[in-house]
């Protein structure tokens, strides 16, 4: 990841639960906000983790890390983006409060003008009627 980083300037990736064996990696990737998108049903189908109680998820988000929940070839490793929010919801026990903040970073993380990403952030903050 540390390549893709400095070699390639990428702007957000793809996956990175394994960016939590590496503290300096997580204090990098907190300090410049990058995006991580993270398929939770994918990770269980490809034995990132045995089950879904056991993803990294929490613990990422507790590290301060931007991540985003997201789907990884739906028909195969078995469900769309609100297929994994469900999932992860149930499976982790995620209150409302971490599911808005789950929506909050895919719209910061998305590749969006300013006032796209405004009015999107803003329905996210009327979510729930709060």
């Amino acid at each position: 990841m540390w390549e893709a980083l400095d070699v390639l300037g990428v702007d957000r990736v793809d996956h990175g639960v394994r960016s939590l064996e590496d503290e300096a990696l997580v204090a990098r990737l907190v300090a410049d906000r990058t995006p991580l998108t993270v398929c939770p049903l994918s990770n269980v189908r490809l034995r990132v983790v045995d089950r879904l109680e056991d993803h990294p998820l929490p613990a990422m988000l507790d590290a301060g890390l931007l991540v985003t929940v997201n789907s990884d070839d739906p028909a195969y490793f078995g469900g769309y983006a609100g297929d994994n929010y469900t999932a992860v919801r149930d499976a982790l026990g995620l209150d409302e409060a971490t599911l808005r903040t789950l929506a909050r970073n895919s719209f910061q993380a998305a590749f969006l003008d300013e006032e796209t990403r405004a009015a999107y952030l803003k329905e996210v903050e009327s979510w729930g009627g709060s």
